[in-house]
């Protein structure tokens, strides 16, 4: 098994190599990709020492068996064929080929058998909002199809890369300081702030990242239900959170609601309120799954439910969704 990862240096990048280290994903040659001004950066893997590549058209990708990209879409769209041509799954970290309809776009707990058929070769990696919503959702869905779904998000700088959680960390020892802080990843100062705003508005008054919340939840879970989102950006370092509110066909029991949560794939229920026991960003960068908290019935909605989730955006909400990705096609022989 060969693999390769595209955009090495970057966040979602590191968080890869972390990754597949700690689940021993299996596999014998391993190839790092760069853009020129990574090209020549050394990373241990295992042990190992490895020299990113500089990623140019060609034959390069021959051999590859499994290439997890995540340096932006620009990139994907510009080097999909080299990187597929010689049949290597491309299983794609960018919005490039999300809403493609011969593109699969898969969350493992939710839709894996998408990930089969792929025409051109490439699987998409949902948004990290995405992500983290539909795997609580997907159990919900089983006990009565979910109609409406309003979600607002509080994410963290990570989302915006590496370069962005350098930032926020000046920007608070410069406002400390009582210097002028730094501003360039976002709109303005994200430091003692929070900006209701991330990627661009589109011409309904949502932004792309609202949209994306819309669209993506609808193609992977199959369904029709309407998601509202408002997503802001918090000064917290990693980690997503989101407060969830859910219409559904008939009323669903609160005891099996969280019977379901708690029982789901990748899921942790955390909901002990009387014990201030619920889930937070500060404490749960690094983890696996997605922590659920707060689980209630909606007291303007009859048929509703609300509940609170955080997970880490770079590992589940990025690098960790893409891996099982591969490890799904591994289990059921689709790629060997």
């Amino acid at each position: 098994m060969k693999v390769a990862i595209v955009g090495a240096s970057g966040a979602v990048g590191q968080e890869f190599l972390r990754v597949l280290a700690e689940r021993n994903f299996p596999m014998d040659e391993l190839v790092l990709f760069g853009s020129e001004r990574s090209a020549g950066q050394k990373y241990t893997y295992k042990g190992k020492e490895y020299t990113v590549q500089l990623l140019k058209h060609g034959d390069d990708f021959k051999g590859v068996d499994i290439a997890f990209t995540s340096a932006g879409a620009g990139v994907s769209k510009e080097y999909a064929e080299d990187i597929t041509k010689f049949g290597a799954v491309m299983i794609d970290n960018s919005s490039a080929f999300r809403m493609d309809n011969d593109v699969p776009l898969v969350v493992p707990e939710c839709n894996a058998e998408d990930a089969l058929v792929r025409p051109r070769g490439i699987i998409a990696n949902p948004n990290c909002t995405t992500i983290m919503m539909v795997v609580v959702l997907q159990p919900l869905e089983k006990l009565s199809h979910i109609k409406r779904i309003h979600i607002a998000s509080y994410q963290a700088a990570s989302g915006a890369g590496a370069a962005a959680m350098a930032e926020l960390e000046q920007q608070y020892r410069e406002v400390l300081d009582g210097k002028e802080p730094t501003v360039k990843k976002f709109a303005y100062q994200l430091a003692y702030n929070v900006i209701p705003q991330i990627d661009v508005f589109t011409d309904n008054g949502y932004t792309k990242e609202e949209m994306k919340m819309f669209n993506e939840t609808r193609k992977i879970m199959h369904t029709d239900a309407a998601c509202s989102a408002m997503c802001v950006r918090v000064p917290s370092l990693r980690s997503h959170s989101e407060a969830v509110w859910i219409e559904t066909e008939k009323p669903i029991d609160l005891e099996a609601a969280k019977k379901a949560i708690a029982s789901a794939e990748g899921v942790q229920l955390m909901d002990d309120p009387a014990n201030k026991v619920y889930p937070m960003p500060l404490f749960l960068a690094g983890k696996d799954d997605v922590y659920v908290g707060r689980v209630r019935k909606d007291l303007a909605n009859e048929n509703g439910l609300t509940f609170w989730l955080v997970g880490d955006q770079i590992k589940k909400g990025a690098a960790l969704n893409a891996v099982q990705i591969a490890e799904y096609l591994i289990k059921v022989g689709n790629v060997k």
